[in-house]
């Protein structure tokens, strides 16, 4: 038998030949596996244009699962089982790819609710070097999906918490059926802490904070009831990881060294006249100020809502904090490019620039409230977008010269 090919940490090249393997958690799956190996081998041998192996990961099944495993494997070609005395997806995926001599690897459902024509469009853009991660979306343009409303509403709701409280650009974190190339999964398998549900969004929002490209694919996806899954607990621990993967960005932890670097795009062509980056000042202040146009609009209308139950302090709080939540990763992205330095330091100022954007718009609060006890609720309103102004003033000030500050003068200071 011919060596499996080793691919190059230090290079993005394509291979001519790209071995895959497909992972495949199970727990308590007698009944679904033959089922999900008869269709999945049919479909790999009949025109998956790569090198393939099927691995069943038993993870502490208390039924004949593994028994059935290991008689599926003996008469059928290119499957392999591996049991693990614990449970947890995500210890399953943890372990499988670990271990796995493959270039690509590949994790699906056992039900296969998700189509697998978009098993050739996950890989291929691995495949050739174009993206580091490849993830099946059901609620990107071009999906299409059978399910019942409740997980409709709970899947569109955790994504965009995701999306509000990380900045994320994947539409859809846990969707069972993902891709990654060997060699820039495995350096970031050890930065997961999770071994259960939460380990695919920990996973997608640690690659993308380390500069990985996730490609995704929007995926035909059919639901199947009979879910192993607890939902409450499942929601509990994914709000408790959210929090703790945040944590990790502002500390630092969340870096993950030894990770391939994705070059820096260049233009192909050789008379290629290239334009610059737009970074001076009159674009940071017509960026800044579009982006704190709709924070402003934003934070007056959460602001008259809550005001209906809340006093207002604490309805300016909460108004403040979640338009803050998108305002800052605006910022990040288009408005001071290439002067962020670590992410620690970043966040950490960033808190302490939102702390005295809140005491300017606090503090107007208070003296309108010192100087008229009861004043009208336009009023409130009036005075809370003047002192927003203000604040945006200072907020900008303070996140050019201090935030934000020039590479050159970052660096040096970092050094030193």
């Amino acid at each position: 038998m011919s060596a499996v090919p080793q691919l190059d940490v230090g290079s993005r090249a394509p291979r001519r030949t790209a071995t895959v393997d497909v992972v495949i958690p199970v727990h308590n799956e007698e009944r679904s596996l033959p089922g999900c190996l008869q269709v999945l081998g049919e479909h790999l041998a009949k025109g998956f244009p790569f090198p393939w192996t099927i691995t069943v990961v038993d993870n502490a099944s208390t039924d004949a699962t593994l028994r059935v495993a290991h008689e599926l494997a003996a008469s059928m070609d290119r499957v392999r089982v591996l049991h693990l005395d614990r449970k947890g997806r995500g210890l399953a995926l943890r372990t499988a790819w670990g271990y796995s001599d493959a270039d690509v690897v590949v994790y699906m459902d056992v039900d296969l609710s998700t189509g697998l024509d978009a098993l050739l469009p996950l890989v291929a853009p691995l495949v050739n070097g174009h993206s580091d991660l490849a993830v099946g979306s059901r609620l990107a343009t071009g999906a299409r999906t059978v399910r019942g409303g409740k997980r409709e509403l709970i899947s569109r709701c955790y994504n965009r918490m995701i999306r509000w409280t990380h900045g994320a650009r994947f539409t859809d974190a846990q969707c069972g059926f993902k891709a990654a190339r060997a060699d820039v999964i495995k350096p970031l398998l050890s930065a997961v802490r999770d071994d259960s549900w939460f380990f695919d969004t920990e996973l997608l929002l640690l690659a993308e904070h380390n500069g990985l490209r996730v490609h995704e694919v929007p995926v035909d996806w059919v639901e199947d009831v009979d879910t192993r899954v607890n939902v409450v607990k499942t929601a509990a621990d994914d709000i408790a990881g959210l929090i703790r993967v945040a944590r990790a960005k502002i500390t630092g932890a969340a870096r993950v060294p030894n990770l391939p670097r994705r070059p820096e795009p260049r233009a192909a062509h050789p008379q290629a006249v290239l334009a610059e980056r737009e970074n001076g000042l009159l674009w940071q202040l017509v960026s800044f100020g579009a982006i704190g146009l709709v924070s402003t609009a934003v934070t007056s209308v959460l602001y008259a809502v809550l005001r209906t139950w809340w006093p207002p302090l604490l309805a300016n709080l909460v108004a403040l904090t979640v338009t803050t939540l998108w305002n800052t990763e605006a910022n990040r992205r288009f408005t001071f490019l290439d002067r962020a330095g670590s992410s620690g330091r970043v966040h950490l100022q960033g808190l302490v620039v939102f702390a005295v954007y809140y005491a300017v718009t606090s503090g107007a609060l208070l003296g309108l409230h010192a100087w008229q006890p009861d004043p009208a609720r336009w009023l409130e309103v009036l005075v809370l977008v003047v002192s927003s102004v203000v604040g945006t003033g200072v907020r900008f000030a303070l996140l050019r010269s201090w935030v934000f500050r020039p590479a050159a003068v970052s660096e040096g200071e970092e050094r030193g």
